[in-house]
């Protein structure tokens, strides 16, 4: 290879170097960003729904939506993402309920095996309910995510966000812990992802479900 071959082949290198590493500092600079956008402290609107929300997969989420509809906060509360074969009965058992207290309010959707999933269920059940407002209750680190998802699926529907706070999750110096930081990039990324509009079509993957 000739000199001048070797010198452009490392112009080359030295531009792939600097374009990977001016998109790890945007990247960086976005995770920051979001983290932000990650509440801090628990929310204080106290204004009653139609509604409450729960997306499973997560501690202290179903607790929380029992807790506030104990407390008048909705007369309904649907959970989002029940897997297949768990009814109302198994989940207040779960969270040390008696099965007769909350039986007649709650509803469960089977269908949801991702936020943008949670969202196009809540969406049929709260048009089937004629509903027009829910509190949405989710972990923290994910209150982001799933409210812009339900933003969007229901642009007409007030949500008012009520974000948990999972006792393994450290925002605060949460460069330090390890499992934090790693949870928080791929929320991020899956957040990335959402606001792009990459992937498949979530409706017709969702209606092509059995």
């Amino acid at each position: 290879m000739s000199w001048s071959s070797r010198r452009s082949s490392r112009g080359w290198g030295l531009r792939i170097l600097y374009c990977v590493t001016a998109l790890m500092l945007v990247w960086l600079l976005g995770l920051t960003w979001f983290v932000g956008k990650v509440p801090a402290r628990p929310h204080e609107d106290q204004t009653r729904t139609d509604a409450i929300i729960v997306l499973t997969g997560g501690t202290g989420r179903l607790e929380s939506g029992l807790q506030l509809l104990a407390a008048g906060y909705a007369k309904q509360l649907f959970v989002s993402g029940v897997a297949r074969g768990v009814d109302v009965q198994a989940l207040l058992k779960l969270v040390r309920r008696k099965p007769d207290d909350f039986a007649c309010c709650i509803a469960v959707g089977y269908r949801a095996d991702n936020t943008a999933g949670n969202a196009i269920e809540t969406t049929q059940w709260i048009k089937e309910n004629k509903l027009k407002s829910l509190r949405l209750v989710t972990a923290s680190y994910h209150m982001p995510r799933s409210f812009y998802e339900f933003t969007k699926a229901m642009p007409t529907i007030k949500i008012i966000p009520h974000p948990v706070f999972p006792p393994q999750f450290k925002r605060n110096d949460w460069w330090r812990w390890p499992g934090t930081a790693k949870l928080l990039a791929s929320e991020f990324n899956k957040f990335l992802i959402a606001k792009m509009g990459i992937g498949p079509d979530m409706k017709r993957m969702w209606e092509s479900k059995p």
